[in-house]
């Protein structure tokens, strides 16, 4: 077997994000010799199940193999039917097995990728469910730079206790970008309330659901912000007397010295 190569898969498949479960079935496999071989692996995101098949393939020309693709599957909790796609493994643009799951459940994902001129870019990707290539694959939409969506203006829309601390801040840009539905606070008429996000580029927006998961509307997210900042603005206003003036400061007379 060759043992290089065996190290360069393993920690190819790691990184995928399949961890190190894979590598006594991986080694078994590579020792057969084989033209071909799957790995099989499963994982829960929640109530979610992903089931992947890791397609393996060795050259023509030397004992190397190569992994090419991954099969994965989505089973949603009460839906009969699964949701499909094929994930190809190459040297640039891959999709982690998170990624992945957060693609066919609806979400987009930030990735630095790279164009057939062998050009850096960066954009988010999110999966197209109306149309499919010739393998039955749905397409991915791409949202450049170019295009303007600002995930952190789209935040600073909503009353969200994180962005007041910059390292929560940076945390939970992180999360959005790989794709997650992230948890954080909103700050409402002085009460907090969990709300969950999720970055939508293809409306410059983000998706705000409640604590029992249901979609909160944009127009009543923004009210809610509304509410918070005039709360904040009267918080650093004056106090005023009853009639709406503002207090005018007390000054204090000096003592005129008398005459001896």
């Amino acid at each position: 077997m060759n043992e290089q190569n065996f190290d360069y898969l393993k920690n190819q498949v790691k990184f995928t994000g399949f961890g190190e479960a894979l590598e006594t079935q991986l080694k078994e496999q590579i020792s057969k010799g084989e033209p071909a071989f799957t790995l099989a692996h499963k994982a829960e995101y929640g109530k979610d199940e992903v089931n992947s098949v890791l397609h393996f393939r060795k050259s023509e020309q030397t004992d190397m193999y190569f992994f090419n693709k991954y099969d994965m599957s989505l089973k949603k909790p009460g839906d009969e039917a699964t949701v499909n796609q094929t994930f190809y493994i190459g040297k640039d643009n891959n999709i982690t097995l998170k990624e992945g799951y957060n693609l066919l459940d609806g979400r987009s994902v930030n990735k630095d990728l790279v164009n057939r001129e062998n050009e850096k870019y960066n954009a988010w990707v999110q999966m197209d469910f109306k149309e499919t290539d010739k393998h039955g694959n749905y397409k991915l939409k791409q949202f450049h730079e170019n295009f303007g969506y600002d995930l952190e203006k789209a935040l600073e829309k909503h009353p969200i206790k994180e962005l007041n601390n910059e390292e929560d801040k940076g945390r939970l840009m992180d999360s959005l970008k790989k794709g997650n539905r992230q948890s954080v606070t909103f700050l409402s008429d002085g009460n907090e309330q969990k709300r969950f996000l999720e970055a939508s580029p293809q409306f410059k927006t983000v998706n705000v659901y409640d604590a029992n998961m249901k979609r909160v509307s944009q127009s009543k997210s923004q009210k809610e912000s509304q509410g918070q900042s005039a709360e904040k603005s009267q918080k650093e206003s004056p106090q005023q007397d009853e009639d709406g003036t503002a207090p005018q400061k007390t000054r204090r007379r000096k003592k005129s010295k008398g005459i001896a």
